[in-house]
């Protein structure tokens, strides 16, 4: 009777180790599900159940990928040491979610559609909604290691701090468990209760239940790397001896008792270094005999040591067979050959070595600890200036530090059982940050130097003349309504000018602005040949002296700039003045004034006024292209302009993705489609104006018309669940019916 598993198949697709495996569920294309892994070649392969080879491979991550997540819809979220967590449908990568500043070791999907977890070795776990980070996560002390779900509001996550942590999804964390001595790699939760295992660098697994550790199995091995929960309730354990071991509470799966006996045998045959701290503070001469063993524990798990002619045994209580088990013999201090898993805790970090150095007799001795890929000059100069000693030592230190490392490289280590997150048994801070964008102060204006003011007097009305609205009325009384809303195949622009108005303000302006920046009269003369040129009021064609004087115009200061803005936004909209500014050579400074306006911390009028330049830049070849090169930036600094709460704002940024979704629709680009329906999801959240709403739902449907990739990433982004409530609108009729079109698609 073979109570165990067999081996069906051995797939290969990777260059190097596998350090993470994770299931996608069964779909109507591949009915029995595909099985996805993430290697130190920067790879992902997704395989099916019944081929050897890969389906396909997942290119995208700069290094290793160490965490992978299933969601709905074939969605897969991948966590990398490049700092980054990647969201892939199907074959695609969807989004890039950066903010860590070093490598992502977990990642899971929450129930709730559109919602991420990322934990990393920067100690904080993060919370993504719509590749967006809601939420950051504080309280580890080291590096976050695991993941685990309990419910739409709960999950809990484990760390090389050696703690268990519960959080709720809204920012504050519930509970802490403590009970492993080491590194937590690994954490389960079993199915349908908040009960949930570990494993860790300790050699054990432990069984938590209502909040306390009930059980703790030791095992013949130093780094118990993973643990999951089958559905039976079975716990299935993988270590650094290459073994995979399966524990069970039901007494018809349990092994022979010849298997159980040689579980124990090599269980007692282990040798545990006593520097890996898992014992406590070890001192052989104080231990007692064997006849220690005669009392009976007082709680499963619970560890004594005794010595037996002049050996040092380690025993562990269990409570369901009330006896004492021997869990390995204590080896004396092996120098620093860490064998197993090649690593010592030194101030919560891990190192190859940790020296201890007497500098002179009488004083104190120092911890020096280091790792082989450190330079040994540099490690003993820090190491005298932060214990404040004496210089002189230089050579000393750094010869005692080859002499006692051998002078190991890193290239030695790798033949060792090493982590297989890390590949070497460390974490060495900041090696694969290089590659991070980490989000630093506006590259334009260096951060908030401007004071929001509001200009409103000077924003122009909207009216009715709107080509987008003005056929607001529709009639939805017809038998069967009809989609006239999307796709959208022409992009929306804001025509609405009052030509003597806004010169009139930039000559009042003028008046007041600084000798620099002045306009001759001649200067305001040519601005209302622009003006007239571009609004169709004459036949002539702009010409560069007059868009040379523009571009001084629009380059004043920010509080006076508005009206200069509005003659850009109005004239852009024209051939000429769009190949001038959107050409390859003009394109850069024209972008660069532009991003600077979106700036939510500048004034409101200018963001309105940026935000309509950018719609109006779609009219043209040259504008669309230049809009499409520069989508990802665009797109970046307009969505921060959310933030405003201004009615007009949120109606120019929900137009700005609406053209972007009809340019978008012609040439299918998925990866900018990601980002739009993110932005959709993002914006969706905030805005109260039915005029966005609806433009927003134009530009939902335009995006996933004829594009069944998109209708899944829109699903797994939980934009449906957004959007209902728009179902229900009254007034105007158009919101209701542009959003009921938009959920038979989903």
């Amino acid at each position: 009777l073979n109570r165990g598993f067999t081996e069906m198949h051995c797939m290969s697709g990777h260059s190097n180790f596998v350090s993470c495996v994770c299931i996608i569920p069964p779909s109507d294309l591949y009915p029995r599900g595909l099985i996805a892994t993430g290697g130190n070649d920067h790879n992902i392969c997704i395989f099916t159940i019944d081929n050897p080879a890969p389906l396909y491979v997942l290119k995208g991550h700069k290094n290793t990928v160490c965490s992978l997540s299933s969601g709905k819809f074939g969605t897969l979220l991948s966590g990398s040491w490049d700092t980054t967590a990647k969201v892939w449908l199907n074959d695609r990568c969807m989004m890039t979610l950066q903010g860590h500043t070093a490598a992502i070791w977990a990642v899971k999907i929450l129930p709730e559609q559109g919602l991420m977890l990322t934990g990393s070795a920067d100690k904080t776990i993060k919370l993504w909604k719509a590749g967006r980070c809601e939420r950051t996560f504080t309280g580890h002390e080291d590096c976050v290691r695991g993941l685990a779900i309990l419910s739409e509001m709960e999950f809990l996550s484990c760390a090389n701090d050696a703690s268990v942590r519960r959080w709720q999804i809204s920012g504050e964390c519930l509970q802490v468990y403590y009970g492993h001595t080491n590194y937590i790699y690994s954490i389960s939760v079993f199915p349908r209760c908040k009960d949930f295992v570990t494993t860790g660098e300790d050699r054990s697994l432990r069984i938590w239940k209502q909040g306390e550790c009930t059980q703790t199995i030791r095992l013949p091995a130093q780094s118990v790397w993973c643990c999951c929960v089958l559905d039976n309730g079975d716990i299935v354990v993988g270590a650094s001896d290459g073994i995979i071991r399966v524990f069970t509470e039901s007494l018809e799966r349990t092994a022979s008792a010849e298997e159980i006996q040689a579980f124990e045998n090599e269980l007692a045959q282990t040798s545990i270094d006593p520097k890996t701290g898992d014992l406590g503070d070890i001192n052989a001469d104080d231990l007692p005999g064997r006849e220690h063993l005669k009392d009976p524990g007082t709680r499963d798990g619970q560890t004594r040591l005794i010595k037996d002619n002049g050996k040092v045994e380690a025993y562990q209580w269990s409570v369901s067979e009330g006896r004492w088990i021997k869990i390995g013999d204590v080896v004396g201090s092996s120098g620093a050959t860490q064998q197993t898993s090649g690593k010592v805790l030194f101030e919560g970090k891990e190192y190859d070595y940790v020296f201890t150095i007497d500098v002179n007799e009488n004083g104190p001795s120092y911890k020096l600890p280091y790792n082989i890929t450190d330079d040994p000059w540099l490690t003993a100069y820090n190491f005298l200036q932060k214990n404040d000693l004496n210089p002189m030592f230089l050579d000393q230190v750094a010869k005692f530090i080859m002499d006692n490392t051998k002078g190991q490289t890193l290239l030695s280590t790798s033949n060792q059982f090493s982590d297989p997150f890390t590949g070497a048994g460390r974490y060495v801070p900041g090696s694969s940050s290089g590659l991070s964008t980490i989000p630093g102060a506006d590259p334009f204006t260096g951060a908030g130097r401007y004071v929001p003011g509001s200009a409103s007097n000077a924003v122009p009305p909207v009216g009715g003349v709107d080509p987008f609205t003005g056929m607001g009325a529709y009639q939805s009384t017809a038998a069967k309504v009809e989609n006239i809303y999307f796709p959208k195949k022409d992009a929306v622009t804001f025509d609405q000018a009052n030509p003597t108005q806004i010169l009139g303000k930039l000559k009042e302006l003028n008046g007041s602005a600084a000798e620099e920046h002045k306009l001759t009269e001649d200067d305001l003369i040519i601005l209302e040949k622009l003006l007239s040129a571009t609004c169709n009021t004459s036949a002539e064609i702009p010409t560069a002296q007059q868009l040379q004087t523009l571009w001084r115009a629009v380059n004043w200061p920010e509080d006076i700039v508005f009206p200069a803005l509005d003659i850009l936004r109005l004239s852009v909209r024209h051939p000429t003045v769009n190949e001038n500014f959107c050409s390859e050579k003009e394109h850069v400074p024209f972008i660069i004034l532009l991003l600077k306006f979106l700036n939510p911390k500048g004034k409101q009028a200018n963001q309105l006024l940026a935000l309509r330049a950018l719609c109006n830049c779609f009219v043209s070849h040259a504008g669309q292209k230049l809009m499409m090169e520069q989508r990802d930036e665009i797109m970046t600094q307009a969505i921060e302009t959310k933030s405003g709460n201004n009615k007009n704002i949120h109606i120019a940024l929900a137009t700005l993705t609406l053209n972007y979704a009809v340019c978008l629709h012609k040439v299918n680009n998925i990866e900018g489609k990601a980002q739009c329906l993110s932005v959709i999801s993002t914006v969706m959240e905030v805005v109260q104006d039915l005029e966005a709403v609806f433009r927003l739902l134009v530009a939902l449907g335009t995006l996933i018309s004829d594009d069944t990739n998109a209708v899944q990433l829109a699903k797994s982004l939980g934009v449906d669940s957004q959007i209902k409530k728009y179902a229900s609108v009254s007034e105007p009729a158009k919101v209701k019916e542009c959003c009921r079109f938009v959920l038979n698609l989903l």
